[in-house]
């Protein structure tokens, strides 16, 4: 099978398409014939060697696929071949042609939802809801900023804040980007480009600030965040590429807090409850996965290049 294989960390040009051998389950197991591949700025860290995991040399990346179950290993029940699945992780990565993983790995994806939209699943939908509900936990009269929504997690939190009931603010840094922000769920939508756009978005809140809000950019949001927060607020970091100074008084002052999400953490209950929600939001139609771009495996390269440097529009995914 044809796959991408990462033999050293560094830039994306590490990245190469091989002929590899196709893994076969072991007890437990399944096989998924991959019909696309979710690309994340995570699986870019992971590639640069410069993140919290560091996977054994070589390997091939990616978490998020969506595919058809081509066989299974000793023992599995839940699924069984030609049944169609998003994936939350694998065993053996998710750019190729096809992925090994574990029974648990693998999740009904409905008829409704393309395999393109599959692979846009996981990450973001599993981290919005976690930063949102179990880290945050937002309740539906709550009011909430989204830093940065037109971006896989970004769109994925608009639509579950939605779905809450809540009030919804977001930011983008185009006008592609704030009209996509608008078709998916936010009430009011601010260039973060623009002289002044924090005071547009107190003036939008009357003056009491926004009770959480979701940064996928602290190193050059969060000394500003923190003075829209009102009081008793919470902002939750999903993403970061540096450090920031901040004036703690802007906390002090609010009784508010910062807290971080790194979906590595969740445990069996939390992954638990993100599924259920998830599925729930697939079935209904009010979660629904944008894609913004498909690339052939081979463009691995491109993808991780533009998924970085937030020329993005929803998920990038790649085509095997």
């Amino acid at each position: 099978m044809k796959a991408i294989r990462v033999h050293e960390f560094g830039a994306a040009e590490v990245m190469k398409l091989e002929e590899i051998p196709t893994p076969k389950p072991e007890a437990g197991q399944v096989l998924v014939r991959v019909r696309a591949a979710g690309v994340n700025p995570a699986d870019t860290y992971m590639r640069s060697g410069n993140y919290a995991l560091k996977p054994p040399l070589p390997y091939t990346p990616g978490v998020d696929a969506a595919g058809v179950i081509e066989s299974v290993g000793a023992g599995v029940t839940r699924v069984k071949p030609g049944d169609r699945v998003y994936t939350s992780g694998s065993v053996s990565g998710t750019y190729a042609e096809f992925a090994l993983a574990l029974e648990a790995q693998v999740h009904p994806l409905p008829e409704r939802v393309t395999f393109p939209q599959g692979a846009g699943i996981y990450i973001p939908y599993a981290t919005a809801y976690r930063a949102l509900r179990q880290i945050a936990h937002a309740r539906g009269a709550d009011t909430v900023l989204i830093h940065g929504a037109s971006g896989g997690v970004g769109i994925a939190a608009l639509q579950i804040a939605r779905a809450l009931g809540m009030t919804v603010l977001g930011t983008a840094g185009t006008e592609q980007g704030l009209a996509l922000a608008t078709k998916e769920g936010a009430h009011q939508v601010f260039d973060h480009r623009a002289p002044g756009y924090t005071d547009a978005i107190l003036k939008a809140t009357g003056g009491r600030g926004v009770d959480i809000l979701l940064e996928m950019l602290a190193n050059v949001n969060l000394g500003a965040d923190l003075k829209l927060l009102a009081k008793f607020g919470r902002v939750v970091i999903i993403g970061s590429r540096g450090d920031v100074t901040i004036t703690p008084r802007d906390l002090m002052a609010r009784e508010a807090s910062v807290h971080g999400v790194f979906l590595w953490n969740i445990s069996p209950a939390d992954s638990a409850d993100a599924h259920a929600a998830i599925a729930a939001g697939l079935d209904n139609g009010s979660l629904r996965p944008v894609v913004g771009k498909e690339l052939p495996l081979g463009e691995a390269v491109r993808a991780h290049k533009e998924v970085i440097e937030s020329r993005a529009f929803g998920k990038i995914v790649l085509i095997p």
